[in-house]
């Protein structure tokens, strides 16, 4: 390899952050194997790449001995006092060994090095890349699907969004723009392996933060979210500066930022909540849209029972439990809901019994 060669080596690994020490040092490691592969599989050799000419060396280590027992490791001390009257038992001596036509064979496997090497830092700069972003939404394109695993093409790598992670009943197809939060990224062997999904509540609340510009700048702060992907959603929302209404923040002039992140979910519902750190106010809120007379609540068990007006029980509940099934896991308090007339008779057989 000439002076040329081992510029073009350093200039590449430059551009590609890699060390140029930490280059060659893998190229001499992968000359030895070369070595030991076509010339002496058992002679233990060390070979010296110079940085700047390029000019290669082997040399064959061995032990210096009274007594050989293995001459492909081991001169005798008469032998090795022949090159220099200073070495003794137990000294290791080195011996050129380069093969005249090593040259051919190093600038093969130096070019194999360092393409394997390039591939190695440019995996692990994506992986650096990708593995900062957890917890962060992306937007990509769909690539192709395979046994229902959707993958998305991300520009310098691939994500995979798994049936698991994907809104029921929505659709996917070639070339369709989608954002996805990602929940994990894998070192492998391949390169990294970026998993994302469509169901998290974390994408809920990221797509709340590229919309809204107060919750982006921290006024407005985004405390709980509930999901029942691609069906409906709570979000509980609280604003720093009294002066800012946070639902109305959230749900923009004439509803245009909600309706936005609707259309992203593809109509997934979406409650806005005011959140209140007085658990009776903040349950009460939960249940929007319906209208709450009461709240009782137990610290201890964090069990409420909440009253609400005969004609508003069905919408306090939900079709099939779904809105109380969402204030909950948006408190994180148990809620029993009672119509007032259900109430007022358990009340009454209370009073009776008494």
């Amino acid at each position: 390899m000439n002076a040329e060669f081992m510029q073009a080596f350093e200039q590449l690994g430059k551009e590609k952050g890699i060390a140029s020490e930490v280059l060659f040092d893998a190229i001499e490691a992968a000359l030895i194997s070369a070595y030991k592969r076509n010339f002496g599989l058992a002679q233990n050799v060390r070979v010296s790449l110079d940085r700047i000419t390029g000019e290669i060396h082997v040399f064959a280590r061995k032990n210096i001995a009274e007594v050989i027992e293995d001459e492909r490791l081991e001169i005798q001390l008469s032998e090795a006092k022949k090159i220099d009257s200073n070495y003794e038992v137990g000294d290791v001596i080195e011996i050129e060994v380069t093969p005249k036509n090593f040259g051919r064979i190093a600038a093969q496997t130096a070019k194999q090095v360092v393409v394997q090497r390039i591939r190695e830092a440019e995996r692990g700069i994506i992986y650096e890349e990708f593995s900062n972003r957890e917890s962060d939404i992306l937007t990509g394109i769909v690539q192709r699907i395979e046994q229902k695993n959707v993958f998305i093409d991300l520009g310098k790598a691939e994500a995979i969004l798994a049936p698991s992670e994907q809104i029921p009943f929505e659709q996917y197809k070639h070339g369709d723009r989608v954002k996805s939060y990602i929940i994990e990224v894998k070192k492998t062997t391949k390169g990294p392996q970026i998993l994302v999904s469509r169901t998290h509540p974390g994408l809920l609340k990221r797509l709340f933060e590229l919309e809204v510009p107060e919750i982006h700048d921290g006024i407005v702060e985004i405390k709980s979210v509930a999901r029942e992907p691609g069906m409906r959603s709570k979000i509980a929302v609280y604003s720093r500066d009294e002066d800012i209404d946070p639902v109305g923040s959230c749900v923009g002039h004439k509803g245009m930022r909600v309706q936005t992140i609707v259309d992203e979910l593809k109509g997934e519902k979406i409650d806005i909540v005011k959140w209140n750190a007085d658990p009776v106010k903040y349950i009460a809120n939960s249940l929007s849209p319906a209208k709450v007379l009461s709240v009782e609540v137990n610290e201890i068990e964090k069990v409420s029972k909440v009253i609400v007006p005969d004609y508003q029980l069905s919408l306090a509940i939900g079709k099939e439990g779904q809105n109380a099934r969402l204030a909950a896991k948006l408190t994180g308090w148990k809620i029993d809901i009672k119509s007032e007339s259900q109430a007022a008779q358990e009340m009454d057989e209370i009073t009776s019994e008494v």
